[in-house]
């Protein structure tokens, strides 16, 4: 198999086109707390169902910019990293 930019940019190691992937934990745990926030009227208990939803999209999208099967899945990592940052800036202005 040829080493073109679209090889390394959509292909994983066996050469499988990579362009979506079934959600792991991190991903699982950060869209159901997003959802739980959306509920929950506790501020505590909102408070601390935030914190986990930042924590698992952090993490995920950390996993995908470092260990991502191709540049695509690192790139889809940077954008998410990228606007959970600044969304998180952004509510504190």
């Amino acid at each position: 198999m040829e080493n073109t930019l679209f090889d390394k940019t959509f292909r994983d190691n066996q050469g499988h086109i990579v362009i979506a992937q079934p959600p792991n934990l991190p991903l699982i745990v950060a869209v159901t707390a997003f959802l739980l926030k959306q509920v929950i009227s506790n501020d505590s208990l909102y408070l601390i169902i935030d914190i986990i939803a930042f924590g698992s999209f952090f993490t995920w999208a950390w996993m995908e910019l470092f260990q991502g099967v191709n540049y695509w899945r690192r790139t889809l990592g940077f954008l998410a990293l990228s606007a959970i940052i600044f969304a998180r800036f952004y509510d504190y202005l």
